[in-house]
């Protein structure tokens, strides 16, 4: 299967509004907790091992960061949320930033939110969702790290995943599982990311 997003390369990396690029084509989003490997499943998207940075820091990511994958079709990378050890002043700026980056961003198309399948849905998850539904925009839960759990597990927390997920904001909410690792999922994942892109 061919890999619309395989030609992704970073552009920018954004710290305030005025850093964006401007505000036109198509833009998929990507969100996560820290450590909920986000970095990863960018990477095992573009099939590129090292265009997303993969760090052991949880929270490294700090600006909202733009790859380009075709002109004006861009995924972007939103700082990695959750993570305690981040200044609190860090916090509300990003949070800020992002609640922001939402509200106006007119190029965003799609919100796919990277959670760890063994702790999926925490609040800043179900927030970010929230900020996609809003909007009205499509969003997809990827249950990463799948490849730590056998498969009966697997099919257990994706199903109580889409009953959470169902009963919070109904049938606006698409979720799969996803391995990095293994490559569970990846092609689904890039049809329903290119398709939001128009690719």
């Amino acid at each position: 299967m061919s890999n619309p997003l395989n030609s992704a390369t970073y552009l920018l990396s954004a710290h305030t509004p005025r850093q964006l690029p401007e505000d036109g084509g198509f833009e998929v989003a990507f969100a996560g907790r820290s450590n909920a490997g986000k970095s990863s499943a960018l990477n095992a998207l573009v099939n590129h091992n090292r265009l997303a940075r993969v760090s052991k820091t949880p929270g490294r990511t700090q600006q909202l960061v733009f790859f380009q994958v075709q002109p004006e079709r861009y995924l972007v990378d939103l700082p990695g949320y959750g993570y305690a050890k981040v200044p609190q002043d860090l916090q509300a700026h990003w949070q800020a930033f992002i609640d922001r980056y939402f509200r106006t961003r007119e190029a965003l198309k799609g919100l796919v939110v990277v959670m760890d399948i063994r702790h999926p849905l925490k609040d800043y998850d179900r927030q970010m969702l929230g900020y996609a539904v809003q909007r009205g925009l499509p969003a997809h839960a990827l249950l990463t790290k799948a490849d730590k759990l056998g498969r009966g597990q697997q099919g257990n927390a994706l199903q109580a995943v889409k009953k959470e997920l169902f009963s919070a904001f109904g049938d606006t909410v698409s979720v799969q599982t996803f391995s990095a690792e293994s490559k569970q999922g990846v092609d689904e994942a890039r049809m329903i990311v290119g398709g939001w892109l128009g690719l």
